[in-house]
């Protein structure tokens, strides 16, 4: 197999030297940091290395199996319908195939990059006011917690059109590794068992899932235990063998409808029938010389975080230096301004027209950039929507992979909540998502993870909710360079984001860019939440500026590739249990 090409010498020294960076005020042109660290030996976390080809996933289990697709001889699409598929026996809390995500996929013989939305649709029979009850209050079971609260899922059929169009193997190859797990059974963690025992309350409301999830006497699994799911195991049969006919139109669709109509749920048979995968072309900006692609509306992380970094670079962050008060000043007056943003403009491009140029303008972030003032946090009282006039869960999971010859996928799927409705399909196995949580019920009432939308996100027949959900590759020189997404509701953006800076603006390795403490600041409420392991000096100075400081837990889940023109680095993110990065020998 062929080797992506090297980056030519003489664009490394350019961007090394920041001549490649846009243009900004004359206090903002100091030198950047040289080129990215890759595995440099100083450095306190490392990366694995693999020669060709990386998986990095949040589960174990499931990055051995886009090993084995990528040494069979699949290509990074084939091995990533094949994690996905894993994910959802092993990792069920996130993975799965009754819900709905983002992909990007690079292609390298075609040297372009498509954006893959496979988000959930509302169903034909969804309307506004679905969820409120005769007093004007809203039912949150209803909305959050029954058979109503799931959108027509895109899954299955996302993870078909890729294979379909971009893979070189069938449904019976990529789906055999996860039906294997699913028959023989998975090994208990000490991570699954406190899970579900966390979940049991809700889970064991559906008798289905109850039964999936449980031992037939109600008992817990313990660790070491296997847990085998032979419906899951049933439904991955008909896919191997049907491909996403059987979902849609066949014997999987048949139980998701009796399931449905037994539970007065809104899909509908014609529901499933119709649902289309949408190809988009992706958000592109740049950071430090680097070409980045990230995923389009309806998912609102890509323009954001364009919009973000476009402000960030009016700023020399380098030389104020990670984690100092003003670098984390500037990151979170970036934040309120885009999340504000967020809060009018996202909705679905398919429903409403979105000024995708205007916030992603140089233009527009160096007006913002000027009203960020050094000494003082603008209250989110004084910080509206931005005028474009002038410019014409929290359970997610993410996983990235690469081969050989440049290929590249990144894929943010979702259930939304952990295990999304709670909902096992009966007789099929896989958990039903509740992403209508996504969509806003009112202006005036934040969605499921406390952000602001507009009328342009509220429910409507065939309609896709507003999403987090931000899959990310960064090109050097037309070839992928850094692959990168993350769970965590409102903060995937932040997390992103900070990756990202880390990287390729202040240097790090990828191992120790995604270890760093991160903040986050959505706009409303008005709070700058952050993980331990900032200074406390720097906290007191934000706080001394007005800067209401809480500290919270973990935020995200990063699984990240970065390929350097020879060898292949990977790291998942230590935040939360299981996960790996394995490289390809």
């Amino acid at each position: 197999m062929k080797r992506p090409a090297l980056r030519p010498l003489a664009l490394v020294a350019a961007v090394s030297a920041g001549l490649l960076s846009a243009p900004g005020p004359a206090w903002s042109q100091a030198p950047t940091v040289g080129a990215p660290p890759i595995n440099e030996a100083n450095a306190i976390n490392h990366p694995v290395v693999g020669r060709s080809g990386m998986v990095a996933s949040q589960n174990a289990d499931a990055t051995r199996v886009g090993v084995e697709i990528l040494e069979q001889g699949g290509n990074a699409v084939d091995a990533a319908v094949a994690v996905g598929l894993a994910l959802a026996v092993t990792l069920p809390r996130a993975g799965n195939l009754g819900g709905g995500g983002f992909m990007l996929v690079h292609l390298a013989e075609e040297d372009r990059t498509v954006a893959i939305d496979f988000r959930e649709v509302a169903p034909a029979a969804a309307h506004r006011d679905m969820y409120f009850g005769a007093d004007g209050e809203v039912d949150e079971n209803e909305y959050r917690f029954s058979h109503k609260s799931s959108g027509v899922p895109g899954t299955v059929a996302g993870l078909d059109h890729i294979l379909q169009r971009y893979g070189t193997m069938t449904w019976a190859q990529v789906a055999e590794p996860a039906l294997r797990l699913a028959r023989d059974g998975i090994v208990v963690t000490d991570d699954l068992a406190d899970n579900l025992r966390a979940s049991k309350p809700r889970l064991t409301r559906n008798p289905a899932s109850a039964a999936a999830f449980y031992r037939p006497d109600g008992g817990d699994y313990e660790v070491g235990e296997i847990l085998r799911q032979p419906d899951l195991a049933w439904t991955l049969e008909q896919l191997r063998d049907e491909g996403a006919e059987a979902f849609y139109r066949g014997a999987v669709a048949d139980r998701i409808i009796a399931d449905m109509e037994a539970h007065s749920g809104t899909i509908t048979r014609k529901d499933l029938a119709d649902y289309r995968v949408v190809e988009r072309q992706p958000v592109a900006g740049t950071y430090q010389g680097f070409d980045v692609r990230a995923m389009s509306a309806p998912s609102s992380g890509g323009m954001h975080i364009v919009q973000m970094l476009n402000i960030l670079e009016r700023f020399p962050l380098a030389e104020m230096g990670y984690g100092s008060a003003d670098a984390m000043h500037v990151m979170a007056e970036a934040m309120k301004l885009a999340y504000a943003d967020r809060s009018k403009y996202l909705g679905d491009p398919d429903f409403v027209e979105l000024p995708e140029r205007q916030l992603t303008s140089r233009a527009y972030a160096e007006r913002l950039a000027d009203g960020i003032d050094m000494t003082r946090a603008r209250p989110s009282t004084e910080i509206a929507p931005g005028d474009l006039s002038p410019y014409e869960s929290p359970e997610t999971t993410h996983y990235s992979v690469m081969d050989d010859e440049g290929n590249a996928v990144v894929n943010t799927y979702t259930l939304m909540f952990s295990y999304g409705s709670g909902v096992v399909i009966d007789g099929a196995g896989f958990l039903m998502n509740n992403n209508m949580g996504n969509f806003t019920l009112r202006p005036d009432i934040p969605d499921a993870f406390g952000l602001m939308g507009s009328a342009d996100n509220q429910i409507a027949a065939g309609r896709r909710p507003v999403s987090s959900m931000t899959p990310i590759i960064v090109l050097r020189d037309g070839v992928p360079y850094l692959l990168t997404g993350s769970p965590g509701g409102a903060r995937i953006i932040t997390t992103n984001l900070q990756l990202l800076v880390n990287v390729l603006g202040h240097g790090m390795n990828i191992a120790d860019a995604t270890v760093r403490p991160r903040m986050h600041h959505q706009w409303q409420p008005d709070r700058l939440q952050v993980e331990s392991g900032f200074s406390p000096d720097a906290l007191q100075i934000l706080m001394e500026r007005g800067h209401d400081v809480e500290a919270t837990g973990a935020m995200g889940s990063l699984q990240t590739v970065l390929f350097d023109g020879e060898l292949f680095y990977g790291y998942s993110d230590p935040r939360r249990p299981g996960a790996l990065s394995l490289g390809v020998r």
